[in-house]
C-alpha cells in the first residue's frame, strides 16, 4: 500500500473507530487494514491505536499524526481537483507556434476570433520558420505544412495548403507569358528556398507531370520577399494562395499557366503527446476544423 492510502486509511481508522469499517469504506479486508496499520506503526516507531474490545482510538502520538495527515490529504486533492479543473476548462496559457508567413497572414485573425470566445485564456503566440521542439520549448500546439515525419506526437489534419505561379503584368510585357512549364527555364524565377530549395518546380496537368529546372535573380526563404519581387516585376514566384491572394485580387500579379496544377502541401496541428490532451488544445484544433476548407485562402479574415 502506498504512503498516501495508507494515509486515508489510518484517518478511516480514528474517524470510524473500527478497522472493518475503515478496510469497508477503502474496498480491502480488514486483516489487510489491520497489517498495514501495524506496518505504518513499526516504521514511524510508535503506538497509533488503544485497541480494546470497544474498538480503537488514538493514542497522543496517534492524534498528532492524525491532524497531519488530514492537511495532507486535503492539500493533495485540492492539487488533484486543480490538475483536473486545468484540464477540463479552457484557461490558462496557451503557447501556439507557426511559420512566419502563415501566422502573420492567417493565424493571427484565427486566433484573435478563438480568443474572443474564450476570454479567460492566454495566448502565447510565436512565429518561427525553423522546426520547433514542441515538448522543449513548451509549446501546445503547432501549425506545419506538408507530410509529417514519424513521431509520438498527436497531429490533426486541417486542410490543404495549395500553391500557385505568379507575375506582374509588367513582367508579363516585358518578357511574355508561359503558356507550358517548359518554357520557364528561360524565365527569371523567384525560388522558395524553403520548398524549392533544389530550383526545380514540379506541375501537373494535360495527364502529366513535368519538371522544370529554374534559375533567376532572386533565393529566399522568405514568402514576403518573393511576393514583393514578384510584384516589382522581378520575376515569377511560385506562392502559397494565402500569400499571393491579395495581390492578385487588387492586380499587382497575376495567375499562370492556369491548366497546371503545383504540389499542395497538408496542414496539420501537431502538438506533444495524442493522450491527455489538455481542454484548451482540444477546444482550439475544433475551432480550426473547418477554417481550412476548399477555398480557404480567399477568405477576408478581420484582424
Amino acid at each position: 500500500m502506498d504512503r498516501m492510502l495508507g494515509m486515508q486509511l489510518f484517518i478511516r481508522v480514528v474517524e470510524t473507530g473500527s478497522f472493518s469499517k475503515a478496510s469497508a469504506d477503502l474496498g480491502i479486508t480488514q486483516p489487510t487494514a489491520t497489517k498495514h496499520v501495524a506496518a505504518l506503526e513499526k516504521r514511524l516507531g510508535a503506538r497509533l491505536f488503544h485497541r480494546s474490545t470497544r474498538g480503537v482510538t488514538p493514542t497522543e502520538i496517534g492524534a498528532l499524526y492524525y491532524e497531519k495527515c488530514i492537511l495532507i490529504v486535503r492539500e493533495m486533492e485540492e492539487a488533484d481537483n486543480l490538475a483536473t479543473l486545468q484540464q477540463s476548462q479552457t484557461r490558462g496559457v496557451l503557447r501556439i507556434s507557426t511559420s512566419v508567413a502563415f501566422g502573420r497572414r492567417v493565424m493571427v485573425p484565427l486566433t484573435i476570433g478563438f480568443m474572443r470566445e474564450h476570454p479567460q485564456l492566454q495566448i502565447d503566440l510565436s512565429f518561427d520558420d525553423r522546426y520547433v521542439n514542441l515538448v522543449e520549448q513548451g509549446v501546445d500546439l503547432a501549425i506545419r505544412m506538408g507530410q509529417l515525419a514519424d513521431s509520438s506526437l498527436g497531429a490533426s489534419y486541417l486542410g490543404v495548403n495549395p500553391w500557385v505561379l505568379v507575375a506582374s503584368p509588367a513582367y508579363l510585357q516585358a518578357h511574355g507569358t508561359p503558356t507550358h512549364p517548359d518554357e520557364l527555364s528561360r524565365h527569371a524565377a523567384l525560388i522558395y528556398s524553403t520548398v524549392q530549395g533544389d530550383e526545380r518546380w514540379r506541375f501537373v496537368g494535360n495527364g502529366q507531370t513535368v519538371q522544370v529546372p529554374v534559375q533567376g535573380p532572386l533565393r529566399s526563404n522568405n514568402l514576403s520577399a518573393l511576393l514583393a519581387a514578384a510584384r516589382a516585376g522581378l520575376g515569377v514566384a511560385v506562392l502559397p494562395w494565402y500569400v499571393a491572394h491579395a495581390s492578385v485580387r487588387d492586380g499587382a500579379v497575376q495567375p499562370l499557366l492556369a491548366d497546371w496544377t503545383l504540389p499542395s502541401q497538408a496542414i496539420h496541428a501537431v502538438f506533444p503527446s495524442p493522450r491527455l490532451v489538455p481542454a484548451k488544445v482540444t477546444r482550439l484544433l475544433t475551432w480550426l476544423q473547418g477554417k481550412f476548407d476548399e477555398g480557404w485562402w480567399a477568405t477576408k479574415r478581420e484582424v
